[in-house]
C-alpha cells in the first residue's frame, strides 16, 4: 500500500462512515499477530503520517479535556498530546479505514468517517486539530464553519495548518518559467484540491468564524531562509514560510505577528 494510495482517499466519495467505538489499547477484537501485522502494513511506507506535529505547540490551550483530530492519519500527534495530557480524552477522524487497527492501539477513540461529510454526535471538544488536511477536501470552508459550529466547546481551540502556495518553490517557477507542476508530495502534492496564501489561509479560518488569535510561519530552520528573513527585515517572510498554522477562536484579539519555527 503506497503513501498516494492513502492520500487518495481525501478524493473519494464513497468511503464508508459511522464506524465509532473507544479504541482504548487493545486493539478492539483483532489478537496481538493481527495487530502486529496490521500496524506494519500500515506503517511500511508511511513516514509522512507518522510525524507528530510539534510546531503546534506554542499555539495549544492549557489542558484541554477533549481533543479531537479531524484526518489524523497514523495519530501520532494525538499520542503525543495524550503523553503530555494523560486525562484528556483523544479522538481521531480519518478517512482511510487500513489505518484503523494502528489507530486503536493509540488513541480513546476512532472513527473512520467521511472528512467531507458532517460528523455524528461526538460532543463538544476544547481542542479540534486540522493539520495538513483541509487542502484535500472539495469544501473545506464547510468543513471548518460546520466543526465550530457543531463539535467545539465554549472557549475552545481550532489549530489549523495549510501549506503556502506562494512559498518561493512555487512563485518562482511559475513567475520566472511558467511552470507550476505537481508531484507526489509537498507543496503542490497532486491530491490538493485547495491552494492558500497568507490572506487566503486567514480568510478559512475568518469564513468558519474563527479569528486567529495566534499562530506559527513554518520553514525558517534552514540558514538560507534565516538570512533571507534577517536580510529583507521580514519582507520575504510570505515568500518563505512553508505552513501557516493557526490557532482560531471563536472570539479574542487577531494576532499581531507570526511566530517563527
Amino acid at each position: 500500500m503506497s503513501k498516494e494510495t492513502i492520500k487518495r482517499i481525501f478524493r473519494l466519495p464513497h468511503i464508508q462512515g459511522g464506524d465509532m467505538d473507544g479504541g482504548g489499547t487493545d486493539g478492539g477484537n483483532m489478537s496481538g499477530a493481527d495487530m502486529t501485522m496490521a500496524d506494519e502494513t500500515v506503517t511500511e511506507d508511511l513516514t509522512y503520517f507518522q510525524k507528530v506535529r510539534r510546531e503546534i505547540e506554542p499555539l495549544l490551550p492549557a489542558a484541554p479535556a477533549r481533543i479531537l483530530e479531524i484526518g489524523c492519519g497514523a495519530g501520532a500527534t494525538l499520542a503525543w498530546l495524550k503523553q503530555r495530557w494523560p486525562q484528556a480524552e483523544t479522538f481521531g477522524v480519518e478517512g482511510h479505514r487500513p489505518l484503523e487497527p494502528l489507530l486503536r492501539t493509540r488513541l480513546d477513540n476512532v472513527l473512520i468517517h467521511d472528512l467531507e461529510q458532517p460528523l455524528p454526535d461526538l460532543g463538544k471538544f476544547d481542542l479540534i486539530l486540522a493539520l495538513d488536511v483541509l487542502e484535500h477536501l472539495r469544501d473545506p470552508w464547510a468543513v471548518l464553519g460546520t466543526l465550530r459550529q457543531t463539535v467545539l466547546a465554549p472557549g475552545g481551540v481550532v489549530i489549523v495548518s495549510v501549506p503556502n502556495v506562494a512559498h518561493y518553490s512555487v512563485t518562482v517557477p511559475l513567475a520566472f518559467g511558467g511552470r507550476f507542476t505537481y508531484a507526489e508530495d509537498g507543496l503542490l502534492d497532486r491530491t490538493h484540491l485547495r491552494f492558500f496564501d497568507e490572506d487566503g489561509a486567514r480568510g478559512l479560518m475568518a469564513a468558519a468564524g474563527l479569528t486567529v488569535t495566534d499562530g506559527v510561519a513554518t520553514g525558517f530552520a534552514g540558514l538560507r531562509q534565516t538570512l533571507a528573513q534577517k536580510l529583507s527585515f521580514g519582507l520575504l517572510q510570505r515568500y518563505i514560510t512553508m505552513q501557516f498554522v493557526m490557532r482560531g477562536e471563536a472570539g479574542g484579539s487577531p494576532m499581531r505577528r507570526w511566530r517563527i519555527f
